[in-house]
């Protein structure tokens, strides 16, 4: 028994390291398959983000061509999904009523959002159907915000506006009664979430804390180009849960 000993010994020690050894395989597998899920979900992701980002582009090109065809010589942003209404039309210094021909260029806004928006949100009326001439897409818009804007001359503080930040408010929110008043319906356009259905226009005010970016000119033009109004559009972004169940679907796949 005791000649035996040494070899049974040795035995056990490959047993151990053959133990050792697939347990080594198995945890590189599992690695693999992790990177291989995450590889997978990043990629989803990636795709949905720029198939929104060029659905956005899009809606901002339709709604662009719509407003010119209208005679209201818009501009668009595409990168940061922003639609800016002429500079010269809509306010006077430090005031927030839209001037008449302002009026106008908002009215046509609202007939071309009414026109394009419907293909890429919801509607909380259950019997609505998406119209049959919207292109085929799975992006929606999450927000769209009226975005209000200043010249940099400080306000003096009056019963109406204590300072800019009033003053764009008010103006972005004139333009969503205006927008409203023209074009009811579109305060029916929502983007589904699971806690229901919400409203996509809403209203922002910056003041004049966001300039625009390519402002020229004398002192007097630049300020009158940001007094301004813009449309920036937010997409529904990935969902995380949805793109997590597609790719353990896909791994389970034979």
């Amino acid at each position: 028994m005791l000649v035996d000993e040494p070899l049974d010994h040795a035995a056990e020690e490959e047993n151990y390291f053959v133990s050792m050894s697939d347990m080594m395989v198995g945890m590189v597998f599992i690695f693999i398959i992790l990177l291989m899920y995450y590889a997978l979900q990043m990629r989803d992701v990636t795709e949905q983000l720029s198939g929104a980002d060029k659905t956005r582009a899009n809606i901002l090109q339709q709604l662009e061509k719509s407003l010119k065809s209208k005679g209201v010589p818009v501009t668009i942003d595409q990168q940061n999904g922003v639609l800016r209404l002429p500079d010269a039309i809509l306010f006077d210094s430090a005031r927030a009523e839209i001037k008449p021909q302002g009026v106008t260029a908002i009215e046509h806004l609202a007939s071309s959002l009414t026109e394009v928006l419907p293909c890429y949100t919801d509607r909380q009326d259950k019997t609505w159907v998406r119209p049959k001439t919207c292109p085929s897409t799975k992006h929606r818009i999450e927000s769209l915000y009226i975005e209000g804007h200043t010249d940099n001359v400080p306000l003096t503080a009056t019963t109406q506006f204590q300072d800019n930040w009033d003053l764009s408010v008010k103006r972005a929110t004139n333009t969503y009664r205006a927008l409203v008043n023209h074009s009811p319906e579109l305060q029916a356009l929502c983007a589904s979430n699971p806690g229901g259905c919400e409203p996509v226009l809403s209203v922002s005010g910056y003041a004049d804390q966001r300039p625009v970016p390519d402002a020229s000119g004398t002192d007097e033009d630049k300020k009158r180009r940001n007094r301004r109004i813009e449309l920036r559009i937010l997409m529904v972004t990935p969902d995380s849960g949805e793109t997590r169940r597609a790719v353990e679907s896909g791994l389970r796949k034979p």
